[in-house]
């Protein structure tokens, strides 16, 4: 064979050192994100036992130890890592426009130290927030940097590709990962980009399975629903919850450009102290609010009889915490919030089972809110085990989102992603 025909050394490292290193790169992120979502969700809920724990032997404490621990976190938070406020996923929206300025705030390593921090800090004091939109911008940060060690090119299907990973981690929902990008993340979701999230989604997966075992989030579901019944139920969860998610989208973004709350925007640490005095009332009235709900949520789901008031306690107190500037994320509060509100629909339908009823409006309210009907239906299946009932909930989440979008025509996250842009950059494209 002539030596000719034989590519020299050079000339194969040229070419194939490149795509070496990006797998490479995939891989060690992927890794990394997930062993960081487990030591996440693990401290996560220790502090929020450990809350729990004090509340029990001091019911009174949190009506001083919240409103001081929601001021002290802004005001760390301002002061070290302003980006790290808030939920996690519109910071990662806007990283998008520009990856590599990103990583000098929204995807720095100090923006992701305090976020995992604050947040930890803000479930060890009652606040209702959690722990899966800050698992999104710390992962999508993991996935940054692994990037930039090896010397790979940062682009927006990096930070897609690690926000997605962390949505599968955080939930141990793989598929969830895949839509999420789809619906939230990805504004055009190219063919380049599927590879790298499909690798980041299943490696990171692969980690939360093998260290945590598969484990179903809400406990399995297996009630399923007539066609006949889901005709009638469908419509009216998916209405009732759409609006109310909607007005919750609605809430959350006019508190952000209402002129008359222009004051309270300008004292970030006094409006903390407030927002949390209203949570620690919240809580302290119920005892049900606190946190990320996970237990009463989980109970209701399963067949429990809730307060009627728990859904819309839950609802304040979870948009009181998201008013404050708190870090912390708003997935697991509004499950809980749309458990809660959906149990107010068993006395209409006496003859249903409890669980697929919750579990409806449950994927309306959270449609409601984030609008992105495929993810909510791919976390609620997963997360319960329930795929018997996957046509029912897809129904009620599509009849959600048109119902949410007459009372808040922008998406969440997309007018969040607006107060992360610089001036000249423009708001990112609904996906």
């Amino acid at each position: 064979m002539s030596k000719k025909l034989i590519p020299p050394v050079r000339v194969l490292a040229r070419h194939h050192g490149p795509i070496l290193r990006r797998r490479v790169a995939t891989l060690t992120g992927a890794i990394a994100l997930g062993l960081a979502a487990l030591l996440f969700a693990a401290l996560a809920d220790q502090a929020n036992r450990l809350f729990l724990l004090g509340y029990r032997a001091a019911w009174w404490a949190p009506l001083l130890a919240t409103p001081l621990g929601f001021a002290a976190i802004v005001a760390a938070t301002r002061r070290l890592a302003p980006d790290a406020r808030g939920s996690g996923i519109p910071q990662i929206m806007a990283a998008r426009a520009n990856p590599l300025a990103a990583l000098r705030s929204l995807t720095a390593a100090r923006t992701a130290i305090v976020k995992f921090v604050a947040t930890v800090a803000a479930l060890l004091v009652g606040a209702s927030v959690g722990r899966e939109g800050p698992t999104v911008q710390i992962s999508a940060t993991i996935m940054a940097y692994a990037h930039r060690l090896l010397k790979v090119p940062i682009t927006a299907s990096v930070m897609v590709a690690g926000g997605a990973a962390g949505v599968a981690a955080a939930f141990n929902t793989p598929l969830a990962g895949v839509t999420f990008a789809i619906e939230e993340l990805a504004a055009a979701y190219e063919q380049k980009m599927t590879l790298l999230v499909m690798t980041a989604v299943l490696i990171s997966g692969m980690v939360s399975l093998g260290l945590a075992g598969d484990y179903v989030y809400f406990g399995a579901v297996t009630d399923t629903l007539p066609l006949r019944q889901a005709l009638v139920l469908v419509p009216v969860a998916g209405v009732l919850g759409g609006l109310i998610g909607g007005g919750f989208s609605r809430a959350m973004l006019g508190f952000g450009r209402t002129p008359l709350l222009a004051a309270a925007r300008r004292r970030p640490v006094l409006l903390a102290l407030v927002a949390g005095l209203i949570v620690a009332v919240l809580g302290c009235a119920t005892g049900l609010t606190w946190g990320t709900s996970y237990e009463p949520a989980r109970l209701i789901i399963l067949g429990a009889d809730a307060p009627w008031w728990f859904g819309p306690a839950k609802l304040a107190a979870t948009l009181a915490t998201a008013v404050s500037g708190l870090p912390g994320g708003i997935f697991a509060p509004s499950l809980a919030t749309g458990a809660g509100l959906a149990d107010l629909l068993r006395p209409l339908f006496p003859g249903l089972p409890a669980g697929p009823v919750v579990l409806l409006g449950m994927v309306a309210y959270f449609t409601g809110v984030v609008r992105a009907p495929l993810t909510a239906v791919v976390i609620l299946s997963e997360a319960t085990a329930s795929r018997g009932l996957l046509l029912p909930l897809l129904a009620s989440a599509l009849v959600a989102d048109a119902a949410a979008g007459l009372v808040c025509r922008e998406r969440l996250y997309h007018g969040l992603a607006r107060g992360f842009l610089p001036p000249s950059e423009p708001a990112p494209l609904a996906g």
